[in-house]
């Protein structure tokens, strides 16, 4: 034990992967109190904040203390530019949290079946694999710089897309043969390739996913964990829209059969 007043922690320097803000709706508020206590004595990278950077594999007395410091306190989403939470309960409208004026809304298409208790941080989107996806305006260009994307996500198959920009790349997905999380974001020209993972995403399991660019690399996380990075000139530009469930040209096969939840861009690179 150490003599002295204790250190506040600036929460803007919190990693984000370390925010006590758990369901990240802004507050931290007994929501995320129920959160910690369902974790309690296990391994689970989103809660298990302390000790800093990383916490020590087990959710506990360590994380409470931590969580405690921001008690009712709003939490920057620093560099958040869209957020959809999937906690509809009806509609045909996904909410982007974030926006003020409902711009990057998404419009759902097919009959995909809201899931009010089934998420993974409250409700998600169930998708059937065939014709359900959400439909979203355009949020970034690849070339704009440093961005971030990270979603949860439970089920799948080889060869489906989480998250796409039409008719230029599959930002998140799996690969066609064994499931292994992959992005085709990539750099312009006839050598640019996807990265590829060897971690299998679609084992019916909740996993939290995420692309990184920061200008010069490129990297994949599942669950906290780096498992695939390299390096890049550049990404091949494009200002289109996005698709949520579906691959960049809606082919069959590449439709998400399973769920979905609070997908998240920023417009800097995190730490998923």
């Amino acid at each position: 034990m150490t003599d002295g007043p204790a250190v506040r922690v600036d929460i803007e320097l919190l990693p984000e992967q370390s925010s006590p803000d758990f369901n990240r709706d802004g507050i931290v508020n007994i929501k995320d109190l129920e959160i910690l206590i369902e974790y309690w004595g296990q391994d689970e990278p989103l809660v298990d904040i302390a000790p800093l950077p990383d916490g020590d594999g087990t959710v506990d007395e360590q994380d409470l203390v931590l969580f405690m410091e921001f008690w009712q306190e709003e939490i920057p989403q620093l560099g958040l530019i869209a957020n959809w939470r999937l906690d509809e309960t009806e509609g045909i409208i996904a909410a982007d949290s974030f926006s003020k004026t409902g711009y990057r809304d998404g419009i759902v298409i097919g009959e995909p079946v809201w899931q009010p208790d089934g998420g993974q941080i409250d409700g998600a989107i169930q998708l059937d694999g065939v014709d359900d996806y959400i439909i979203v305006s355009s949020v970034l260009n690849p070339t704009g710089g440093p961005f971030s994307i990270i979603a949860w996500i439970k089920g799948g198959a080889p060869g489906q897309a989480i998250l796409s920009q039409m008719g230029a790349a599959n930002w998140l997905c799996t690969d066609p043969s064994e499931g292994h999380l992959m992005t085709e974001l990539a750099g312009p020209g006839r050598n640019s390739s996807p990265l590829w993972s060897q971690t299998v995403i679609t084992d019916g399991n909740w996993h939290r996913i995420g692309f990184v660019w920061d200008g010069s690399h490129r990297t994949l996380y599942v669950d906290g964990v780096v498992v695939a990075e390299d390096t890049q000139s550049g990404l091949q530009s494009s200002s289109n829209g996005l698709y949520i469930g579906t691959g960049k040209a809606m082919a069959p096969g590449t439709y998400w059969s399973g769920l979905i939840d609070d997908i998240r861009i920023y417009n800097r690179a995190v730490s998923p």
